[in-house]
């Protein structure tokens, strides 16, 4: 009776051994294959390797700011954003209407420059994505409402909803007269990638610290805790340096 019952804890043995070994292989081969195929794609995704097409109107050196308000405006505000990013979101939407009223007086000439941070540290590739689309809005003389548009409707830190190309068709849709077939064709073949592939290199070479980078006449306003920034109070430099 000992031996049968021995017996037959063997096979028990044997059989959950077999079985966790072909459970592990699956397992194993599960992962392997999300990994490569999620390689795969994020390579696809974030190839800024091809030609560099800047977005008509681009200035600075190398052409990598897309620029707001008139040449002639006494201030210039230079912004590093990145269009996944939180505290960017928190800055646009307080600061958004002042900037826009002041570029709309004469006042203030901005310099938008785009980053891929976010995509960096938390994988994927919205913020490429986002940029591009933003540069074609920028083709179609439209950068500066699709870019609000895309801080509005920024989705969490951790949803990279942006890599979806259709998102971002359908948020242009909030912008009059935006979603044409060079539009969807420009966001859909990434077209300005590599021109946002060199924006984010001279952001990385600027050793900035992070998005937002906010500069106005070259100094920077908005990284100075006992001294922080309001709308108001960007309103009165800007002004003050106007009159």
């Amino acid at each position: 009776m000992e031996r049968e019952r021995q017996k037959a804890r063997d096979k028990r043995r044997r059989g959950l051994l077999v079985g966790a070994a072909v459970v592990g292989v699956l397992g194993l081969a599960a992962v392997v294959g999300v990994l490569a195929a999620g390689a795969g794609d994020d390579k696809k995704d974030k190839d800024t390797t091809g030609p560099v097409v800047v977005p008509k109107g681009a200035s600075g050196e190398d052409k990598l700011s897309i620029p707001l308000g008139k040449d002639s405006a006494k201030s210039t505000l230079t912004v590093w954003e990145d269009f996944r990013c939180p505290a960017c979101k928190q800055f646009e939407d307080m600061y958004r209407s002042t900037i826009n009223d002041l570029a709309a007086r004469g006042m203030l000439k901005v310099n938008y420059h785009l980053a891929t941070l976010i995509d960096g540290n938390m994988g994927g590739s919205g913020s490429l994505h986002a940029a591009n689309a933003a540069a074609c809005a920028q083709d179609a003389g439209k950068f500066a409402p699709y870019h609000d548009e895309l801080f509005k409707n920024q989705p969490p830190e951790p949803d990279d909803a942006f890599a979806d190309n259709a998102k971002l068709i359908e948020l242009a849709g909030k912008v009059d007269g935006l979603v044409t077939a060079p539009f969807k064709k420009c966001v859909n073949d990434g077209t300005h990638n590599s021109w946002v592939g060199k924006s984010h290199e001279a952001f990385q070479k600027a050793e900035l610290r992070g998005t937002p980078t906010v500069l106005l006449d070259g100094k920077d306003i908005f990284s100075d805790q006992q001294n922080p920034l309001t709308p108001q109070k960007l309103k009165t430099m800007v002004e003050k340096a106007n009159q």
